[in-house]
């Protein structure tokens, strides 16, 4: 397997990193089937079966979504990996109305609960995750959606999703047979993603 020590410490412990273009950003996200159905066929998420008044956690990384739902495999609840297209204006209005999910040395406890109180998303750093699945230096971003931020990703925000349980499946059954380069070779391309709300 390739090296990443290098890399790790070349990027910025927060740094967005995702798969974009000029007007869209890739996020993902781990369904049942039932809701995973839904929304491929109607082009977005529909209630029911999707819960519009819980929290909804997207995330740009792809390797961050494998960890949390096993590459599809961890439980009936996530056996469906949908990766979600959703507008730049859309992603960029969810971190300048985020709130971090815990708070940190930049904040005091109480400006930290007035501001998370007031607004309708959760911004939130873990560890990325290598081919293994095994936590890096740096960190991937996690968006939490709530309030009218989740209303706003349905109806507005969404302009198209894919199913790609299979892929994700493919690049699990290579990792079996330990062929890392193969595997490594279908991840999607995510690249730094700037950001005037980017919390650092």
């Amino acid at each position: 397997m390739q090296d990443h020590s290098h890399r790790a410490t070349a990027i910025p412990h927060r740094q967005i990193r995702a798969s974009y273009d000029a007007a869209t950003i890739r996020v993902y996200q781990a369904y049942s089937d039932v809701i995973a159905e839904a929304a491929l066929a109607n082009g977005t998420f529909t209630s029911p079966p999707f819960k519009m008044e819980r929290m909804t956690w997207i995330k740009p990384s792809f390797l961050w979504m494998m960890y949390r739902a096993g590459w599809g495999f961890k439980d009936v609840g996530q056996k469906r990996i949908l990766a979600i297209d959703i507008s730049r204006s859309g992603f960029e209005w969810a971190l300048e109305h985020g709130c971090l999910s815990h708070a940190d040395a930049s904040i005091s406890k109480d400006e930290w609960t007035k501001k998370k109180e007031a607004l309708p998303v959760r911004i939130q750093w873990d560890p990325e995750r290598d081919l293994l699945l095994q936590p890096q230096l740096h960190r991937a971003i996690q968006i939490g959606l709530g309030k009218e931020a989740v209303e706003l990703y349905v109806q507005k925000w969404i302009t198209r999703i894919e199913d790609v349980t299979p892929l994700a499946h493919a690049i699990h059954g290579l990792l079996i047979q330990e062929k890392l380069e193969e595997a490594g070779q279908l991840l999607p391309k995510e690249r730094p993603y700037s950001s005037a709300f980017h919390q650092s």
